[in-house]
């Protein structure tokens, strides 16, 4: 199935500063969902919360990990994983009592499935470790009894040493060598009950001392190959185990490093926590700054969106303005040419004023004169008619 969310919830998210471990550093703008989510493949819990795309918690809940609340809406928790402290502003007490309640309670069940894991690998490790134990139980006893016999046979290539010698110093053969004498005096001998197996296990390759020099020669030699071989491997072992013994040494001070780095960690949080009142107060502080400082960028943003229109506005109507005042230059240009044009057209009205005046005169003294001549011609008219009627008598 995967991780499946199993409670949520909303809250303000912030993180320890990592570089003066005091103060709060907010990880969201706004509050966010904070859920609890179950792994059933690894049987862990999980506390996860997104701000967008972004995962600003993602912390496993382990059995040493203690939720704390330092005030009625604000809690907080150390996630030694992560190396940080997360800390939860609520909107109201009881989500906050909720929420711890929850990591209690998953607490509580990471805890028994921890145990139910350990009780699993002891179980199935029981039989592969009796067999280990057994196996380094014999390799010791075998590393003892090899060291016991390498030590005997020491004493007898020892001992075989100075019989040679002496034997080729009187060039005679002295009585053969027998146990007594290869291992050496009582006082010089290995104590009873440590070389019991020793000389169990070497009684079966006793071999009785021969009479003649070469033969002598020949199984030292073989004694003494048969030691170079041991030692070689005694030697081994013994570069096995101080390689071994660096490593251990140098895993101890890893832990001591781990353990002192843990241990200073614990008296930073353990600070943490005892300044829980001036981290409320500045959290207060913080909080208020924000919505303060949100508030004062939506009036800019907003005031900038109005600045923009205006501005465009004003680009509008300075365009306009320079249209206009084309225009009007353009305007002005015909009318003082329309204007020139008037002066000339009322000089020109004037003269043919005059002229019509002076046209009038001549025709009134025309008329008159035209009158007269009509007069003058009526009055032939009748004269002639007169005079022709005078005729018309006389005939």
């Amino acid at each position: 199935m995967g991780e499946q969310p199993i409670f949520s919830t909303r809250a303000h998210v912030f993180q320890i500063d990592p570089s003066t471990k005091k103060n709060w550093v907010p990880t969201s703008k706004h509050a966010v969902t904070v859920s609890y989510f179950y792994d059933s493949t690894r049987n862990v819990y999980r506390i996860i919360s997104l701000d967008g795309s972004k995962a600003i918690i993602n912390s496993t809940i382990t059995p040493n990990m203690t939720f704390t609340k330092t005030s009625q809406k604000f809690g907080q928790w150390a996630d030694s994983r992560a190396n940080t402290v997360y800390g939860l502003g609520f909107s109201s007490e009881s989500h906050l009592s909720k929420f711890a309640e929850k990591f209690a309670e998953f607490k509580e069940a990471a805890r028994l499935a921890k145990e139910k894991s350990q009780e699993k690998m002891e179980l199935t490790s029981t039989p592969s470790q009796c067999k280990q134990a057994l196996a380094t139980s014999q390799h010791k006893q075998d590393s003892t009894i090899t060291a016991k016999k390498l030590l005997m046979h020491l004493n007898q290539a020892c001992r075989a040493g100075d019989y040679l010698a002496k034997e080729s110093a009187t060039g005679e053969l002295q009585s053969p060598l027998t146990p007594e004498s290869v291992n050496g005096t009582d006082d010089e001998r290995v104590p009873r009950d440590a070389s019991l197996n020793s000389e169990a296990r070497a009684e079966p390759n006793a071999v009785p001392f021969p009479h003649s020099s070469n033969a002598i020669n020949k199984h030292w030699e073989a004694e003494l190959a048969a030691l170079k071989g041991n030692n070689a491997k005694l030697t081994a072992a013994l570069l096995e185990s101080t390689a071994n013994v660096k490593q251990w040494k140098q895993q101890l001070a890893a832990y001591q490093e781990e353990a002192e780095r843990l241990h200073k960690r614990v008296t930073e949080l353990e600070c943490v926590s005892g300044q829980t009142a001036g981290i409320k107060t500045q959290k207060t502080e913080l909080n208020q700054t924000i919505e303060e400082l949100e508030a004062a960028l939506k009036a800019k943003e907003e005031e900038l969106e109005r600045l923009k229109s205006e501005v465009e506005t004003a680009s509008e109507l300075q365009l306009q303005k320079d249209a206009v005042a084309q225009k009007l230059q353009e305007t002005e240009t015909r009318n003082a040419e329309l204007e020139a044009q008037l002066v000339e057209m009322d000089q020109r009205v004037e003269s043919s004023q005059m002229e019509q005046e002076s046209f009038r005169k001549s025709l009134r003294s025309l008329l008159e004169l035209l009158d007269g001549k009509i007069f003058e011609l009526t009055e032939l008219r009748d004269s002639l008619a007169k005079l022709i009627d005078g005729i018309g008598s006389q005939n």
